[in-house]
Protein backbone atom coordinates (compact mmCIF):
# COMPACT_ATOMS: atom_id res chain seq x y z
CA UNK A 1 0.00 0.00 0.00
CA UNK A 2 2.90 2.38 0.64
CA UNK A 3 3.54 4.71 -2.27
CA UNK A 4 0.10 4.06 -3.78
CA UNK A 5 -2.89 6.35 -3.38
CA UNK A 6 -6.53 5.46 -3.23
CA UNK A 7 -7.66 8.31 -5.49
CA UNK A 8 -6.20 9.68 -8.66
CA UNK A 9 -7.08 13.11 -10.07
CA UNK A 10 -5.04 14.09 -13.17
CA UNK A 11 -4.48 17.72 -14.04
CA UNK A 12 -6.98 19.01 -16.61
CA UNK A 13 -5.15 19.13 -19.93
CA UNK A 14 -7.23 22.10 -21.11
CA UNK A 15 -5.74 24.33 -18.42
CA UNK A 16 -2.06 23.51 -18.77
CA UNK A 17 0.43 23.15 -21.57
CA UNK A 18 3.01 20.92 -19.90
CA UNK A 19 1.90 18.92 -16.88
CA UNK A 20 5.39 17.56 -16.28
CA UNK A 21 6.89 20.97 -15.53
CA UNK A 22 8.00 21.25 -11.94
CA UNK A 23 7.73 25.04 -11.90
CA UNK A 24 4.06 25.12 -12.83
CA UNK A 25 2.63 24.82 -16.33
CA UNK A 26 0.99 27.75 -18.04
CA UNK A 27 -1.43 28.12 -20.93
CA UNK A 28 -1.67 31.04 -23.33
CA UNK A 29 -4.99 32.65 -24.23
CA UNK A 30 -6.20 35.82 -25.87
CA UNK A 31 -7.27 38.58 -23.53
CA UNK A 32 -10.87 38.50 -24.78
CA UNK A 33 -11.08 34.79 -23.86
CA UNK A 34 -10.41 35.54 -20.18
CA UNK A 35 -12.01 39.00 -20.06
CA UNK A 36 -13.56 39.71 -16.67
CA UNK A 37 -16.37 41.89 -18.00
CA UNK A 38 -19.67 40.57 -19.28
CA UNK A 39 -19.00 41.54 -22.89
CA UNK A 40 -19.43 39.34 -25.92
CA UNK A 41 -16.75 39.15 -28.60
CA UNK A 42 -16.87 38.32 -32.29
CA UNK A 43 -14.25 37.91 -35.01
CA UNK A 44 -11.57 36.74 -32.60
CA UNK A 45 -11.90 39.70 -30.23
CA UNK A 46 -11.98 42.35 -32.95
CA UNK A 47 -15.62 43.24 -32.22
CA UNK A 48 -16.82 43.77 -28.65
CA UNK A 49 -20.50 43.90 -27.73
CA UNK A 50 -22.43 44.23 -24.53
CA UNK A 51 -24.07 41.29 -22.75
CA UNK A 52 -27.45 42.27 -24.26
CA UNK A 53 -26.18 42.36 -27.83
CA UNK A 54 -29.17 40.31 -29.00
CA UNK A 55 -31.25 43.47 -28.85
CA UNK A 56 -29.43 44.67 -31.99
CA UNK A 57 -31.55 42.23 -34.00
CA UNK A 58 -34.70 43.88 -32.70
CA UNK A 59 -33.38 47.39 -33.45
CA UNK A 60 -32.38 46.42 -36.99
CA UNK A 61 -35.77 44.85 -37.66
CA UNK A 62 -37.62 47.91 -36.34
CA UNK A 63 -35.64 50.15 -38.70
CA UNK A 64 -35.07 48.04 -41.79
CA UNK A 65 -38.58 46.53 -42.06
CA UNK A 66 -40.45 49.83 -42.61
CA UNK A 67 -37.60 51.05 -44.81
CA UNK A 68 -37.88 47.98 -47.03
CA UNK A 69 -41.65 48.36 -47.22
CA UNK A 70 -41.30 52.01 -48.23
CA UNK A 71 -38.72 51.28 -50.91
CA UNK A 72 -40.56 48.28 -52.35
CA UNK A 73 -44.21 49.45 -52.28
CA UNK A 74 -44.16 53.26 -52.10
CA UNK A 75 -40.97 54.89 -53.39
CA UNK A 76 -40.92 53.50 -56.95
CA UNK A 77 -44.59 54.23 -57.52
CA UNK A 78 -44.07 57.70 -56.07
CA UNK A 79 -41.11 58.21 -58.39
CA UNK A 80 -43.40 57.53 -61.37
CA UNK A 81 -46.02 59.95 -60.09
CA UNK A 82 -43.44 62.69 -59.40
CA UNK A 83 -41.56 62.21 -62.64
CA UNK A 84 -38.24 63.76 -63.54
CA UNK A 85 -35.98 65.07 -62.07
CA UNK A 86 -36.90 64.47 -58.39
CA UNK A 87 -38.66 61.14 -58.74
CA UNK A 88 -35.61 58.84 -59.00
CA UNK A 89 -34.06 60.35 -55.87
CA UNK A 90 -36.89 59.15 -53.62
CA UNK A 91 -35.92 55.43 -53.45
CA UNK A 92 -32.21 56.20 -53.72
CA UNK A 93 -32.24 58.53 -50.72
CA UNK A 94 -34.23 56.07 -48.62
CA UNK A 95 -31.81 53.25 -49.35
CA UNK A 96 -28.75 55.43 -48.70
CA UNK A 97 -30.05 56.72 -45.35
CA UNK A 98 -31.08 53.20 -44.32
CA UNK A 99 -27.61 51.82 -45.13
CA UNK A 100 -25.93 54.68 -43.25
CA UNK A 101 -28.19 54.08 -40.26
CA UNK A 102 -27.22 50.41 -40.18
CA UNK A 103 -23.50 51.20 -40.43
CA UNK A 104 -23.46 53.68 -37.55
CA UNK A 105 -25.52 51.23 -35.47
CA UNK A 106 -22.83 48.58 -35.90
CA UNK A 107 -20.08 51.14 -35.21
CA UNK A 108 -21.85 52.09 -31.99
CA UNK A 109 -22.49 48.57 -30.80
CA UNK A 110 -19.40 46.66 -31.95
CA UNK A 111 -16.52 48.81 -30.69
CA UNK A 112 -14.82 49.51 -27.38
CA UNK A 113 -16.77 52.42 -25.84
CA UNK A 114 -13.76 53.51 -23.79
CA UNK A 115 -13.20 50.76 -21.21
CA UNK A 116 -10.63 51.59 -18.55
CA UNK A 117 -8.28 48.61 -17.96
CA UNK A 118 -8.51 47.05 -14.53
CA UNK A 119 -5.65 47.12 -12.10
CA UNK A 120 -3.96 43.88 -11.16
CA UNK A 121 -4.05 44.82 -7.48
CA UNK A 122 -5.33 47.68 -5.33
CA UNK A 123 -3.09 50.76 -5.32
CA UNK A 124 -0.84 51.33 -2.34
CA UNK A 125 -2.29 54.00 -0.03
CA UNK A 126 1.11 55.68 0.24
CA UNK A 127 1.60 55.89 -3.50
CA UNK A 128 -1.83 57.15 -4.58
CA UNK A 129 -1.27 59.88 -7.12
CA UNK A 130 -3.49 60.91 -10.00
CA UNK A 131 -0.66 62.26 -12.13
CA UNK A 132 -1.13 65.92 -13.02
CA UNK A 133 -4.81 65.89 -12.03
CA UNK A 134 -4.09 65.35 -8.35
CA UNK A 135 -5.38 68.09 -6.10
CA UNK A 136 -2.82 69.69 -3.78
CA UNK A 137 -5.44 69.49 -1.04
CA UNK A 138 -5.74 65.71 -1.37
CA UNK A 139 -3.32 64.16 1.06
CA UNK A 140 -2.20 60.57 1.14
CA UNK A 141 -4.11 58.47 3.65
CA UNK A 142 -2.35 57.79 6.91
CA UNK A 143 -4.51 54.94 8.21
CA UNK A 144 -3.48 52.51 5.45
CA UNK A 145 -7.01 52.36 3.96
CA UNK A 146 -7.93 53.74 0.57
CA UNK A 147 -10.22 56.78 0.76
CA UNK A 148 -13.51 56.35 -1.13
CA UNK A 149 -13.07 59.62 -3.04
CA UNK A 150 -10.28 61.97 -4.07
CA UNK A 151 -10.32 65.58 -5.22
CA UNK A 152 -8.96 66.56 -8.63
CA UNK A 153 -9.03 69.81 -10.58
CA UNK A 154 -10.75 70.05 -13.97
CA UNK A 155 -10.47 73.42 -15.73
CA UNK A 156 -9.76 75.07 -12.39
CA UNK A 157 -12.75 73.46 -10.64
CA UNK A 158 -12.56 70.76 -8.00
CA UNK A 159 -14.19 67.45 -8.93
CA UNK A 160 -14.42 64.33 -6.79
CA UNK A 161 -13.43 60.99 -8.29
CA UNK A 162 -14.47 57.69 -6.73
CA UNK A 163 -12.58 54.49 -6.09
CA UNK A 164 -13.92 51.44 -7.94
CA UNK A 165 -13.58 48.29 -5.86
CA UNK A 166 -14.31 46.07 -8.84
CA UNK A 167 -11.65 47.53 -11.14
CA UNK A 168 -9.33 48.47 -8.22
CA UNK A 169 -8.65 51.99 -9.45
CA UNK A 170 -9.66 55.60 -8.96
CA UNK A 171 -11.93 56.43 -11.85
CA UNK A 172 -10.83 59.29 -14.08
CA UNK A 173 -13.16 62.31 -14.26
CA UNK A 174 -16.41 61.56 -16.12
CA UNK A 175 -15.77 57.83 -15.80
CA UNK A 176 -18.35 55.52 -14.25
CA UNK A 177 -18.75 51.78 -13.73
CA UNK A 178 -21.46 50.15 -15.86
CA UNK A 179 -23.31 47.54 -13.83
CA UNK A 180 -24.53 45.81 -16.99
CA UNK A 181 -21.16 45.31 -18.68
CA UNK A 182 -19.15 45.30 -15.41
CA UNK A 183 -16.57 47.75 -16.78
CA UNK A 184 -15.43 51.27 -15.99
CA UNK A 185 -16.12 53.39 -19.09
CA UNK A 186 -14.48 56.73 -19.87
CA UNK A 187 -16.98 59.60 -20.32
CA UNK A 188 -19.78 57.19 -19.51
CA UNK A 189 -23.10 58.42 -20.89
CA UNK A 190 -25.46 55.47 -20.37
CA UNK A 191 -25.94 51.84 -21.30
CA UNK A 192 -28.28 51.72 -24.27
CA UNK A 193 -30.39 48.55 -24.49
CA UNK A 194 -31.31 49.29 -28.12
CA UNK A 195 -27.71 48.98 -29.28
CA UNK A 196 -26.66 46.52 -26.55
CA UNK A 197 -23.57 48.52 -25.59
CA UNK A 198 -22.31 51.21 -23.25
CA UNK A 199 -22.18 54.70 -24.72
CA UNK A 200 -18.88 56.33 -23.86
CA UNK A 201 -16.08 58.45 -25.18
CA UNK A 202 -15.18 56.27 -28.17
CA UNK A 203 -18.67 55.65 -29.59
CA UNK A 204 -20.81 58.60 -28.52
CA UNK A 205 -20.58 60.40 -31.87
CA UNK A 206 -21.67 57.24 -33.68
CA UNK A 207 -24.58 56.87 -31.27
CA UNK A 208 -25.66 60.45 -31.96
CA UNK A 209 -25.42 59.85 -35.70
CA UNK A 210 -27.46 56.68 -35.27
CA UNK A 211 -30.38 58.34 -33.47
CA UNK A 212 -30.29 61.45 -35.67
CA UNK A 213 -30.25 59.42 -38.91
CA UNK A 214 -33.06 57.24 -37.56
CA UNK A 215 -35.09 60.36 -36.85
CA UNK A 216 -34.39 61.69 -40.36
CA UNK A 217 -35.42 58.36 -41.87
CA UNK A 218 -38.68 58.35 -39.90
CA UNK A 219 -39.52 61.88 -41.01
CA UNK A 220 -38.54 61.08 -44.60
CA UNK A 221 -40.81 58.04 -44.78
CA UNK A 222 -43.61 59.91 -43.00
CA UNK A 223 -43.54 62.89 -45.39
CA UNK A 224 -43.25 60.95 -48.64
CA UNK A 225 -45.94 58.50 -47.61
CA UNK A 226 -48.24 61.50 -47.30
CA UNK A 227 -47.04 62.80 -50.66
CA UNK A 228 -47.84 59.44 -52.20
CA UNK A 229 -51.41 59.50 -50.85
CA UNK A 230 -51.95 63.09 -51.99
CA UNK A 231 -50.70 62.37 -55.52
CA UNK A 232 -52.95 59.30 -55.71
CA UNK A 233 -56.01 61.43 -54.82
CA UNK A 234 -55.11 63.95 -57.50
CA UNK A 235 -54.18 61.40 -60.14
CA UNK A 236 -57.18 59.13 -59.79
CA UNK A 237 -59.70 61.40 -58.11
CA UNK A 238 -59.91 59.29 -54.95
CA UNK A 239 -60.74 60.56 -51.53
CA UNK A 240 -58.16 60.23 -48.77
CA UNK A 241 -59.76 57.00 -47.59
CA UNK A 242 -59.75 55.67 -51.13
CA UNK A 243 -56.08 56.55 -51.47
CA UNK A 244 -55.29 54.59 -48.28
CA UNK A 245 -57.17 51.61 -49.74
CA UNK A 246 -55.20 52.00 -52.97
CA UNK A 247 -51.87 52.17 -51.05
CA UNK A 248 -52.34 50.55 -47.61
CA UNK A 249 -48.59 50.42 -47.01
CA UNK A 250 -48.49 54.21 -47.09
CA UNK A 251 -51.18 54.40 -44.42
CA UNK A 252 -49.36 51.90 -42.22
CA UNK A 253 -46.04 53.74 -42.57
CA UNK A 254 -47.65 57.07 -41.66
CA UNK A 255 -48.95 55.66 -38.38
CA UNK A 256 -45.72 53.74 -37.62
CA UNK A 257 -43.34 56.61 -38.29
CA UNK A 258 -45.57 59.09 -36.45
CA UNK A 259 -45.30 57.04 -33.26
CA UNK A 260 -41.57 56.30 -33.54
CA UNK A 261 -40.69 59.88 -34.48
CA UNK A 262 -41.82 61.11 -31.07
CA UNK A 263 -39.49 58.72 -29.29
CA UNK A 264 -36.47 59.03 -31.58
CA UNK A 265 -37.00 62.77 -32.10
CA UNK A 266 -37.18 63.43 -28.36
CA UNK A 267 -34.01 61.39 -27.80
CA UNK A 268 -32.20 63.31 -30.55
CA UNK A 269 -33.29 66.66 -29.15
CA UNK A 270 -32.16 65.68 -25.65
CA UNK A 271 -28.71 64.59 -26.82
CA UNK A 272 -28.39 67.72 -28.94
CA UNK A 273 -28.86 69.74 -25.75
CA UNK A 274 -26.33 67.55 -23.92
CA UNK A 275 -23.79 68.02 -26.72
CA UNK A 276 -24.19 71.79 -26.76
CA UNK A 277 -23.64 71.96 -22.99
CA UNK A 278 -20.98 69.20 -22.91
CA UNK A 279 -22.86 66.94 -20.52
CA UNK A 280 -23.53 63.25 -20.39
CA UNK A 281 -26.82 61.58 -19.57
CA UNK A 282 -25.34 60.29 -16.33
CA UNK A 283 -24.13 63.76 -15.32
CA UNK A 284 -27.40 65.40 -16.26
CA UNK A 285 -29.44 63.11 -14.03
CA UNK A 286 -26.83 62.81 -11.27
CA UNK A 287 -25.32 66.27 -10.82
CA UNK A 288 -27.85 68.69 -12.32
CA UNK A 289 -25.43 71.24 -13.72
CA UNK A 290 -28.27 73.70 -14.31
CA UNK A 291 -28.01 74.81 -10.67
CA UNK A 292 -24.22 75.06 -10.66
CA UNK A 293 -21.37 75.60 -13.07
CA UNK A 294 -20.35 72.78 -15.38
CA UNK A 295 -16.54 72.33 -15.34
CA UNK A 296 -16.61 70.77 -18.83
CA UNK A 297 -18.70 73.43 -20.59
CA UNK A 298 -16.45 75.48 -22.90
CA UNK A 299 -19.10 77.08 -25.06
CA UNK A 300 -21.35 75.62 -27.73
CA UNK A 301 -18.83 75.77 -30.58
CA UNK A 302 -15.95 74.26 -28.61
CA UNK A 303 -18.20 71.65 -27.09
CA UNK A 304 -19.39 70.46 -30.49
CA UNK A 305 -15.84 70.41 -31.84
CA UNK A 306 -14.64 68.42 -28.84
CA UNK A 307 -17.41 65.83 -29.08
CA UNK A 308 -17.80 65.37 -32.84
CA UNK A 309 -14.60 66.60 -34.52
CA UNK A 310 -11.81 65.70 -32.12
CA UNK A 311 -9.80 62.54 -32.88
CA UNK A 312 -11.18 59.36 -31.36
CA UNK A 313 -8.66 58.08 -28.79
CA UNK A 314 -7.23 54.63 -29.30
CA UNK A 315 -8.58 51.79 -27.21
CA UNK A 316 -6.75 51.16 -23.95
CA UNK A 317 -7.31 47.41 -24.34
CA UNK A 318 -5.79 45.02 -26.85
CA UNK A 319 -8.33 42.22 -26.68
CA UNK A 320 -6.28 40.03 -29.03
CA UNK A 321 -3.15 40.25 -26.97
CA UNK A 322 -1.91 36.96 -25.60
CA UNK A 323 -2.13 36.47 -21.86
CA UNK A 324 -0.69 33.74 -19.66
CA UNK A 325 -3.00 31.57 -17.60
CA UNK A 326 -1.49 30.21 -14.42
CA UNK A 327 -3.09 26.84 -13.55
CA UNK A 328 -1.74 27.03 -9.99
CA UNK A 329 -4.03 30.02 -9.43
CA UNK A 330 -7.12 28.18 -10.63
CA UNK A 331 -9.65 27.05 -8.05
CA UNK A 332 -12.09 24.60 -9.55
CA UNK A 333 -12.82 26.67 -12.60
CA UNK A 334 -12.21 27.34 -16.28
CA UNK A 335 -9.25 29.37 -17.55
CA UNK A 336 -11.34 32.55 -17.32
CA UNK A 337 -11.27 32.37 -13.52
CA UNK A 338 -7.59 33.07 -13.02
CA UNK A 339 -4.92 34.54 -15.22
CA UNK A 340 -1.78 36.55 -15.18
CA UNK A 341 -1.30 38.87 -18.10
CA UNK A 342 1.23 41.19 -19.67
CA UNK A 343 0.65 44.48 -21.48
CA UNK A 344 3.51 45.45 -23.74
CA UNK A 345 6.72 45.81 -21.76
CA UNK A 346 5.03 45.65 -18.39
CA UNK A 347 3.89 42.35 -16.98
CA UNK A 348 2.28 41.28 -13.78
CA UNK A 349 4.02 38.70 -11.65
CA UNK A 350 1.40 35.98 -11.68
CA UNK A 351 -1.44 38.05 -10.30
CA UNK A 352 -4.46 35.74 -10.17
CA UNK A 353 -8.06 36.78 -10.52
CA UNK A 354 -11.15 34.88 -9.58
CA UNK A 355 -13.97 36.26 -11.69
CA UNK A 356 -16.75 33.88 -10.85
CA UNK A 357 -16.48 33.27 -7.14
CA UNK A 358 -14.21 32.04 -4.41
CA UNK A 359 -14.47 28.61 -2.88
CA UNK A 360 -13.73 28.31 0.80
CA UNK A 361 -12.90 24.69 1.39
CA UNK A 362 -14.52 23.30 4.50
CA UNK A 363 -14.14 19.70 3.37
CA UNK A 364 -15.51 20.45 -0.12
CA UNK A 365 -18.36 22.76 0.90
CA UNK A 366 -18.48 25.56 -1.74
CA UNK A 367 -19.39 29.08 -0.77
CA UNK A 368 -19.48 31.83 -3.40
CA UNK A 369 -18.52 35.39 -2.52
CA UNK A 370 -20.30 37.81 -4.86
CA UNK A 371 -19.30 41.44 -4.42
CA UNK A 372 -21.57 44.40 -5.11
CA UNK A 373 -21.43 45.60 -8.69
CA UNK A 374 -19.39 42.62 -9.84
CA UNK A 375 -17.60 39.53 -8.73
CA UNK A 376 -14.94 39.87 -6.08
CA UNK A 377 -11.47 38.51 -6.48
CA UNK A 378 -10.33 36.14 -3.78
CA UNK A 379 -8.02 33.16 -3.45
CA UNK A 380 -8.18 30.40 -0.88
CA UNK A 381 -4.97 28.59 -0.04
CA UNK A 382 -4.94 25.29 1.81
CA UNK A 383 -2.02 24.16 3.85
CA UNK A 384 -1.21 20.99 5.66
CA UNK A 385 -2.40 22.57 8.92
CA UNK A 386 -5.98 22.39 7.65
CA UNK A 387 -5.71 18.63 7.80
CA UNK A 388 -4.41 18.50 11.33
CA UNK A 389 -7.44 16.54 12.44
CA UNK A 390 -6.72 13.83 9.89
CA UNK A 391 -3.09 13.54 10.90
CA UNK A 392 -4.09 13.62 14.56
CA UNK A 393 -6.54 10.81 13.94
CA UNK A 394 -3.88 8.70 12.33
CA UNK A 395 -1.50 9.27 15.28
CA UNK A 396 -4.21 8.46 17.79
CA UNK A 397 -5.11 5.32 15.86
CA UNK A 398 -1.52 4.16 15.98
CA UNK A 399 -1.27 4.66 19.75
CA UNK A 400 -4.59 3.01 20.47
CA UNK A 401 -3.75 -0.01 18.36
CA UNK A 402 -0.41 -0.38 20.13
CA UNK A 403 -2.19 -0.87 23.48
CA UNK A 404 -5.07 -3.02 22.21
CA UNK A 405 -3.60 -5.59 19.86
CA UNK A 406 -6.02 -8.02 18.29
CA UNK A 407 -5.49 -11.72 18.83
CA UNK A 408 -5.61 -12.45 15.10
CA UNK A 409 -4.85 -10.11 12.19
CA UNK A 410 -6.11 -10.74 8.71
CA UNK A 411 -3.26 -8.59 7.37
CA UNK A 412 -0.65 -10.78 8.89
CA UNK A 413 2.13 -9.73 11.19
CA UNK A 414 1.89 -8.03 14.54
CA UNK A 415 -0.68 -5.49 15.57
CA UNK A 416 1.85 -2.68 15.64
CA UNK A 417 2.89 -3.25 12.05
CA UNK A 418 -0.76 -3.43 11.00
CA UNK A 419 -1.51 -0.16 12.76
CA UNK A 420 1.43 1.50 11.04
CA UNK A 421 0.06 0.40 7.69
CA UNK A 422 -3.33 1.85 8.54
CA UNK A 423 -1.69 5.11 9.59
CA UNK A 424 0.34 5.27 6.39
CA UNK A 425 -2.76 4.62 4.30
CA UNK A 426 -4.65 7.33 6.14
CA UNK A 427 -1.82 9.79 5.62
CA UNK A 428 -1.71 8.86 1.94
CA UNK A 429 -5.43 9.54 1.57
CA UNK A 430 -5.06 12.92 3.29
CA UNK A 431 -2.16 13.89 1.02
CA UNK A 432 -4.10 12.85 -2.07
CA UNK A 433 -7.17 14.84 -0.95
CA UNK A 434 -4.94 17.88 -0.58
CA UNK A 435 -3.73 17.44 -4.17
CA UNK A 436 -7.29 16.97 -5.32
CA UNK A 437 -8.35 20.27 -3.73
CA UNK A 438 -5.50 22.19 -5.30
CA UNK A 439 -5.89 20.83 -8.83
CA UNK A 440 -9.64 20.29 -9.07
CA UNK A 441 -11.79 20.73 -12.08
CA UNK A 442 -14.66 23.19 -12.68
CA UNK A 443 -16.32 24.98 -9.77
CA UNK A 444 -18.69 22.72 -7.93
CA UNK A 445 -17.86 19.80 -10.27
CA UNK A 446 -14.91 17.68 -9.14
CA UNK A 447 -13.20 15.33 -11.53
CA UNK A 448 -14.09 11.69 -11.59
CA UNK A 449 -11.91 9.61 -9.29
CA UNK A 450 -10.61 6.13 -9.98
CA UNK A 451 -10.89 3.91 -6.91
CA UNK A 452 -8.44 1.12 -6.33
CA UNK A 453 -9.37 -1.89 -4.26
CA UNK A 454 -7.49 -2.18 -1.01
Amino acid sequence: MNGRTLFKCPLPSSHVSDASSSTGAVATHRLYQVWRGRNKFLCGGRCIFGPDANSIVLSVSLIMTPTALFVAFVSFRLAELMGEPLGPFVPTTAMAVGAFDLIVLLLTSGRDPGIIPRNTRPPDPEDIQLDSMASPMARAPTSGALPPTRDVYVNGMMVKVKYCHTCMLYRPPRCSHCSVCNNCVDRFDHHCPWVGQCIGKRNYRFFFMFISSTMFLCLYVFVFSWVNLILITRQYGYSLGGAVVESPVSGFLIVYTFVTSWFVGGLTAFHSYLSCTNQTTYENFRYRYEGKSNPYNRGVARNLVEIFLSPIPASKNDFRQKVVVDPNALLYGPPSMAYSYSFGKFSSSKKSFNTQGSLSFDMAKPSFDLGAGGYTAKRTSIGSSDFGDIYGTSSGMEGMTAHQQPRHSIFGGGGVNGSKKVANDTESVATTDLDTVEYGGAAGRPHGRETEAV
